[in-house]
């Protein structure tokens, strides 16, 4: 165990294990037991006594007993310790260094180019099964890989822990199916946020990687779907920033199972899921019909469900009823 350390030598650790069975021993009891010469033997017992590990009876022969080793050495493993620490630390520093270096050195270190629908839809399955802390998603109409109810990967990236942040585009929202798909996304614990448009296609992970497609919606049917992987730079900072300016200012998005209509609550200020739900929609800029059509109702029950949230929030207009709805936190 001490020879690893280089806390002591081996025939010191031998010298400490035999004085431990005998309890007390002089030079010449120590040569005996270990077949070493008295001078040796004495230098053994005088090197443990100046390590803590001995203490020796005054005379002119003297006695020597054992001490504790985790009195002694404690303080020594521990400067070790942080040694060590401090080394390791070191370490990672100049691997820092190095692989931002070669970053600058080299383009494919900093971003990656995957070609085809299959490969794309392989990275971003990939870049959510080794998320740890975040995804952020940019989802637009028409998507270029993977569907919402093609993505497996986030229920379970959310059971494990793994915070998901995600804008839709309203077109998107619209298209038939994918409103569902991202309900059941937000009941599992997905923030989810709505625009009317979006400027690119983004996914990012843990702030450290990131997923965007090359080729604008005017020419993806030419040829394969490409995307840049883009791993930690100015360029993903870039990104980074422009997810959270356009998160700033978009609408929430809330579900309820049943798209229940206004409850007794709402009387004294309170909505219930349902009404926010139709809220969010009306909020962000979806037409009666539209609602409507999420909601499974008449376009009428809509137009009266917005009257009387405008009474409850005591305004005569649809865009006082969204700035009170902002103005309140019922989003």
């Amino acid at each position: 165990m001490f020879d690893d350390t280089g806390l002591l030598r081996p025939q010191e650790e031998q010298a400490y294990r035999l004085l431990l069975r005998l309890s007390a021993a002089r030079p010449a009891d120590l040569a005996g037991l270990a077949d070493v010469p008295l001078d040796e033997a004495a230098g053994l017992l005088e090197g443990l006594r100046s390590k803590g590990l001995a203490m020796a009876h005054p005379g002119p022969d003297p006695a020597f007993e054992p001490l504790p080793p985790d009195v002694a050495l404690g303080n020594t493993l521990l400067r070790r310790q942080e040694s060590l620490e401090t080394a390791r630390q070191a370490v990672a520093a100049l691997t820092e260094e190095y692989r931002a270096s070669a970053r600058r050195r080299n383009a494919d270190q900093l971003v990656e180019v995957v070609v085809g629908a299959a490969a794309l839809r392989d990275r971003l399955r990939d870049l959510q099964d080794s998320a740890r802390e975040e995804i952020l998603w940019f989802c637009r109409a028409n998507p270029l890989a993977m569907s919402g109810s093609e993505n497996a990967e986030e229920s379970g990236a959310l059971a494990r822990g793994v915070r998901y942040r995600a804008i839709y585009e309203r077109a998107l929202l619209e298209t038939p199916g994918e409103l569902e798909s991202i309900a059941e996304s937000v009941r599992g614990g997905e923030e989810a946020r709505t625009l009317p448009t979006l400027p690119v296609r983004i996914a990012i992970a843990d702030r450290s990687t990131a997923i965007c497609p090359l080729v604008p919606d005017d020419e993806r049917d030419v040829g394969e779907p490409t995307a840049a992987l883009i791993r930690r730079s100015e360029l993903l900072d870039a990104l980074l920033a422009l997810f959270e300016s356009h998160w700033d200012r978009a609408t929430p998005i809330r579900w309820d199972a049943d798209h229940g209509g206004l409850s007794d609550a709402a009387a004294d200020g309170a909505l219930d899921d349902g009404e926010r739900f139709l809220l969010s929609l009306f909020v962000a800029g979806f037409p009666d019909k539209s609602i409507a059509s999420q909601l499974g109702v008449s376009r009428r029950t809509v137009q009266r469900r917005l009257e009387r949230l405008m009474a409850v929030a005591a305004v005569d207009t649809r865009t006082g009823l969204a700035f009170q709805a902002a103005r309140r936190g019922w989003l």
